[in-house]
């Protein structure tokens, strides 16, 4: 597998054996140790790897961060930072050194990776940063006037900081989260020349005006409506095709009582944008985002650019779920130690990315380059997550998985990473045509473990012949 460095250490074994823990996890969507090690041997040296105190989170995300930036040389980047709870509760009786986790009684820890997207094309450009982090205490009684360096809500200042060192060669940076990153301070903070912000509000905030946030972007005119196809969520809402309405403006927050910086401003223009559901099924909630963000919008053009920015966060729920239950299955490992577990996380977000290479690349190729964006290609080659020899077996097994009709052939260009994404696809059991939208994390999952199968005994195979030669 192409790429599958994990850091600069000193070191070179750990180099090493690093690189084979990123590449087993990416092979066999798997984090179990037994599964990961062909033998006791490697078993050993993937758990020492875990357990060394040399082994930090910072030095394994570094290579990713740089191979990351690489990628975003000249583009529009979106950084999608959020936050996830890995919870262990179920193994508590064998987990050591671990913290709580939301619901403050569950053992287990967090992670709160940093996401690069291109803007335009989609494409999965890979990770910049991994926060990483056991909450062992509980809030200080005066948490709300401590510096924001000292609180957990730092780690949104500190993805977003990440994100402009990384990304500094990008023709702009977009850092983009949810509600919990409506934080005052990275608005007095984050925003220059070259990096905006884009936040769903989560504070109805005074204003400079003496209003209330969400009363005015209630009162700002309609703007626009738009329809789109929303997906279920079981339990939660069903599909339907959603009617929105929206209403966008300018607006001035004023620096709030608690804000623990004192070098922040008293008051941040922002450009705010609301986005409600009309007529929703009776007994659903509507959906209804308020957005704030330092991007100028001016026209309903611009507002409807910003929102499709916005729904692109979805690709970071998507690596949750590609990192979990449904995917490698991070909270089902019987490592014991809390520390080892943080890096274990680390290792399997990485994984988790590289498939989200895959399942981003064909929507990248589709969207193709454009004046707005020239950077933008058809898409990375399959180099980016295969060898030679992978590559190879893809071209193989394309033979045998299209089917005779227009419909059913590989349509993107030979040895490119959409190329590469379709043909995985089909092997995790998507039907190839296009109606059939299942081609997510979880089919790209179950054809990575086919493929990585069939490569396998691809290579017994040629040692056999070699050996009887």
């Amino acid at each position: 597998m192409a790429e599958t460095g994990i850091g600069y250490f000193g070191d070179e074994r750990l180099k090493k054996n690093g690189a084979l823990f990123v590449q087993r996890v990416s092979e066999r969507q798997e984090v179990c140790i037994r599964k990961l090690g062909d033998d006791r041997s490697e078993q050993v040296r993937l758990r020492r790897f875990l357990h060394n105190e040399a082994v930090t989170a910072e030095e394994m995300v570094a290579h990713r961060a740089m191979l990351a930036a690489t990628a975003g040389q000249g583009r529009h980047v979106l950084a999608i930072q959020d936050t996830s709870e890995i919870n262990y509760q179920a193994q508590s009786g064998r987990k050591q050194r671990l913290g709580t986790v939301g619901n403050g009684s569950d053992i287990g820890l967090f992670v709160h990776p940093v996401l690069a997207v291109d803007a335009h094309s989609e494409e999965c450009l890979g990770l910049v940063d991994v926060q990483v982090w056991r909450r062992t205490t509980g809030k200080a009684k005066n948490y709300k006037s401590l510096p924001i360096e000292q609180k957990e809500s730092y780690r949104w200042l500190h993805g977003g900081t990440q994100a402009k060192a990384v990304l500094a060669q990008a023709a702009m940076v977009t850092v983009m989260d949810d509600r919990e990153g409506d934080i005052y301070e990275k608005w007095g903070r984050l925003p220059d020349a070259g990096t905006q912000l884009l936040t769903r509000a989560c504070r109805d905030r005074n204003l400079a005006d003496g209003g209330r946030l969400f009363a005015t972007l209630a009162d700002f005119a309609e703007a626009h409506r738009y329809v789109f196809d929303l997906a279920a969520r079981p339990g939660k809402r069903s599909a339907r095709q959603a009617t929105m309405a929206v209403r966008f403006g300018c607006v001035g927050i004023r620096r709030p009582i608690h804000c623990s910086d004192a070098g922040a401003p008293d008051k941040i223009g922002l450009f705010a944008i609301e986005v409600r559901e009309l007529e929703a099924p009776a007994g659903e909630e509507p959906i209804l985002w308020r957005l704030l963000t330092t991007h100028r919008i001016e026209s309903v053009a611009r507002a409807l650019t910003v929102i499709g920015w916005y729904r692109l966060r979805w690709h970071i729920e998507q690596l949750f779920r590609t990192l979990k239950r449904q995917g490698l299955g991070i909270e089902q490992s019987v490592i014991e130690d809390g520390a080892a577990l943080e890096k274990l996380a680390v290792i399997a977000l990485i994984g988790a990315t590289i498939t989200m290479q895959l399942v981003l690349a064909r929507a990248a190729a589709d969207r193709g380059p454009s004046a707005a964006d020239p950077v933008a290609s058809t898409g990375p080659p399959a180099s980016r997550v295969f060898d030679d020899t992978q590559i190879k077996v893809l071209h193989a097994l394309l033979e045998r998985l299209q089917g005779r009709t227009l419909k059913q052939q590989n349509p993107y260009p030979p040895d490119s990473l959409a190329w590469a994404a379709w043909t995985i696809a089909r092997l995790g059991g998507w039907t190839g045509y296009r109606t059939d939208k299942s081609t997510g994390p979880i089919t790209t999952r179950n054809g990575l473990q086919r493929f990585y199968a069939v490569v396998d005994g691809y290579e017994m195979a040629r040692n056999v012949c070699s050996s009887s030669s």
